[in-house]
């Protein structure tokens, strides 16, 4: 099993739970340090819904053109330069140090991910409803864990992806 994130088109990037899992911690690190608008922290929660250890393996993933970039092209720009900030300070191994594991392949993956996004046109949400499943401004990711200093997924459940990872 393994899970998709898709681009516009036909770009994608596949990869197994095991792969996700590295995925979604490296950039959980790289967007608690960066987030400071609030629609910083609903793609801060965007991410901490892909926690397979509280959804499943094989069930997450999204696809860019389902993402509120925003009402505006300026609100647009902003958010796209936001994901690829993201990306490249997970790209620079910010705070890789914290894993208690190696992530061979997170750099590659995390190519693939910044050339979907960087190659991606996204189009004003002004006059049509977002995608359900970004989430909303109140469920924005604003609390952080404590422990890890990694933004948390509540509303939706208690801890960051790396307590997750702990829950047996």
């Amino acid at each position: 099993m393994g899970n998709s994130f898709r681009g516009g088109g036909d770009a994608r990037l596949r990869m197994s739970n095991g792969g996700t899992a590295v995925f979604v911690d490296v950039l959980m690190l790289a967007v608690s340090d960066l987030a400071e608008e609030p629609w910083d922290y609903r793609f801060a929660a965007l991410l901490a819904l892909q926690d397979q250890n509280v959804v499943g393996g094989g069930c997450v993933g999204f696809d860019l053109p389902d993402i509120d970039w925003g009402a505006t092209p300026a609100q647009c720009a902003h958010a796209k330069d936001f994901v690829l900030r993201t990306t490249d300070l997970a790209l620079a191994r910010h705070r890789w140090e914290e894993l208690d594991y190696e992530a061979p392949y997170a750099q590659r993956d995390l190519r693939r991910f910044r050339e979907m996004v960087e190659n991606y046109e996204p189009a004003p949400a002004a006059g049509r409803t977002p995608h359900p499943r970004f989430p909303r401004p109140d469920e924005a990711a604003m609390a952080s864990c404590v422990r890890h200093r990694i933004l948390s997924a509540l509303p939706h459940w208690e801890g960051c992806v790396r307590c997750s990872a702990q829950w047996d």
